[in-house]
């Protein structure tokens, strides 16, 4: 494990915000492929670039609400 990195869970946030960004990128590599195989020059890109972008936009969000709503019921106390 990196040195700055003594939670494991920590890795894993960081694990999953790669992942975050391996789905933005997916989609334009094969929209990219679609306009060289059939031909649809630009619009496969195109696509896949608003479908990457949009999806990873919307999966980083809600990764990052279940984040903080984590970090806030570590912060409070239990009541009695």
């Amino acid at each position: 494990m990196p040195p700055g990195l003594s939670n494991p869970k920590e890795m894993g946030r960081l694990v999953a915000l790669a992942q975050v960004g391996a789905e933005m990128v997916v989609p334009i590599v094969v929209g990219v492929a679609v306009d060289h195989y059939w031909g649809w020059s630009p619009w496969g890109a195109i696509i896949g670039t608003v479908v990457g972008f949009g999806g990873g936009l919307l999966h980083l969000l809600a990764m990052l609400k279940r984040f903080e709503e984590i970090d806030a019921s570590k912060r409070k106390p239990d009541a009695p």
